[in-house]
């Protein structure tokens, strides 16, 4: 397992991939998301396709939202991919928390 994050450490822009593009599109064309939330898609497509270890969000409606997130956990599983683990910034596990 990776180490987790400090509050300091600095992140990098995830590169746009044929691959979480295409992951994005298949999320909305298969329904498991809806159109209106395409960039929210593309967010959790990037992350799945860049093995993101955690996707923060205080997005309720389509990306923090289990009922979903179940969804789109069985689709990356179906195709080799892992969910990262979704919650808004407060609830991250901090390197304290242990």
């Amino acid at each position: 397992m990776r180490p987790m994050l400090s509050g300091s450490r600095r992140t990098q822009p995830l590169s746009l991939t044929p691959q979480a593009a295409d992951l994005a599109t298949l999320m909305i064309t298969q329904n498991i998301m809806p159109v209106k939330a395409a960039e929210d898609a593309l967010h959790i497509a990037l992350a799945a396709v860049h093995q993101v270890d955690f996707l923060l969000s205080w997005n309720f409606k389509h990306i923090a939202n289990p009922v979903i997130q179940a969804k789109i956990a069985a689709k990356l599983n179906s195709i080799g991919l892992a969910l990262p683990f979704i919650c808004p910034p407060e609830e991250l596990p901090r390197e304290d928390d242990e």
